[in-house]
């Protein structure tokens, strides 16, 4: 039999307000409620496991229950309520209830609820908070070797930060500074594309430097994720003659070789001799000049010419040819050297005989020969032994020296 539609209105209306009386009431917390339930607010990134936990001080058998950020049942006690295989047990005791969700994703944030089925019904909210782990960043906008002296702009993007990622710039330890970060939310994901400008004015000393950007972000360790890009400078040679040898003597072979440090390498080397030309007897060969035979003629300064498409340069080198006989000044202080130690030796041995012939004159020996007082004045033998023993404390001592 149907109701009438007057009462069932009001039966209906009856009923949602109890249902929004126990809402409300449920929202109550209660100070020094050993009943209340109480949560903590967890943080993890995508991918990783967080663990949410809901206890009381003391029970009252009732149990405990979690419900996801769509108030769908997750645990009930021990029991199992929805179906996610990320989603498992840790803990369930009459006072405790945790649960843990793995491989956590970005939709998986939000406020999850714990209840207790008393009279009120208690609760308490945990707010998950996901972060979105960024992506390696990318560095752009370096193609080719750039001149000395001319500027480049490198650009560094990551993107799937949540929240957004900071970016920074650095030449090998040295932090540098680039613009600041740009943050693009990516449309119908929480997520976002981040991204930095640096702009270097280039010199030689940054050919081959490594120029890197790192993420810094609440889900990585620092250091995580970083991307390098190698600096390609063109620059003009720097010159430097350097000699065969430091002593070149009249009559021998002698070889000048022309160092020109640049990028891209030297193409063309051209010698010729100041305020001249070139010796007979001196051949050019790319970055050498051979000397045949050197002689005192060949003496003055020598000047090497370097291209490398980028710059030229030269460099210079002052020749004096010294005597066959001379020789050469690591050779004199190696002879002043043994020189020198050896009378350092010879003086030490003086030394030492002279200190021990004057210890073995102060240290004579001596030795005592006791001969009887008027022995040898005695007539015969017999007076000879009795003057020798009544006389032989007083007798006077003979000595004899040896050296």
């Amino acid at each position: 039999m149907a109701f009438p539609s007057a009462p069932s209105a009001l039966w209906s209306v009856s009923l949602l307000t109890v249902l929004f009386a126990a809402a409300v009431q449920s929202n109550i917390v209660y100070d020094n409620d050993p009943l209340q339930p109480n949560t903590s607010d967890e943080t993890v990134s995508v991918g990783g496991t967080v663990t949410l936990t809901c206890w009381v001080l003391e029970s009252d058998n009732s149990s405990l229950q979690w419900s996801n950020t769509a108030q769908q049942t997750l645990y009930f006690g021990e029991k199992r309520a929805l179906r996610d295989a990320r989603i498992q047990l840790h803990r369930s005791t009459s006072t405790e209830l945790s649960i843990t969700i793995s491989e956590v994703q970005l939709s998986d944030e939000g406020e999850y609820t714990c209840s207790i089925f008393t009279m009120p019904v208690r609760t308490a909210r945990a707010t998950v908070t996901v972060l979105g782990v960024p992506s390696k960043p990318q560095i752009s906008g370096f193609e080719n070797p750039v001149q000395e002296g001319g500027k480049v702009t490198l650009t560094c993007t990551s993107t799937g930060s949540k929240p957004p990622a900071t970016l920074r710039w650095f030449r090998g330890d040295q932090e540098l500074e680039g613009r600041l970060d740009v943050a693009e939310p990516v449309p119908d994901d929480p997520t976002y594309n981040v991204s930095s400008e640096l702009t270097l004015e280039v010199s030689r000393s940054d050919d081959n430097a490594l120029i890197t950007c790192a993420v810094n972000h609440a889900s990585l360790t620092p250091g995580d994720k970083r991307s390098e890009q190698a600096l390609r400078v063109l620059y003009s040679p720097n010159v430097q003659i350097q000699p065969e040898s430091d002593l070149p003597r009249e009559g021998e072979k002698f070889n000048l070789q022309c160092v020109g440090n640049s990028n891209p390498e030297p193409t063309t080397y051209v010698w010729q001799k100041k305020d001249g030309e070139l010796p007979p007897l001196a051949k050019a060969h790319g970055a050498y000049l051979h000397f045949e035979m050197l002689n005192k003629s060949d003496n003055g300064v020598y000047l090497c010419h370097v291209d490398n498409g980028i710059g030229n340069n030269h460099g210079e080198y002052t020749l004096l040819v010294q005597d066959p006989t001379a020789m050469s000044t690591s050779s004199g202080v190696d002879h002043a050297v043994i020189g020198g130690v050896v009378a350092v030796i010879v003086f030490i041995l003086l030394c030492l005989l002279i200190v021990l012939g004057r210890y073995l004159i102060r240290h004579k020996g001596t030795y005592l020969t006791h001969e009887a007082k008027g022995s040898d004045d005695a007539p015969d033998a017999d007076t000879a032994i009795i003057n020798a023993e009544g006389g032989h404390s007083g007798a006077e001592d003979k000595k004899e020296y040896f050296i």
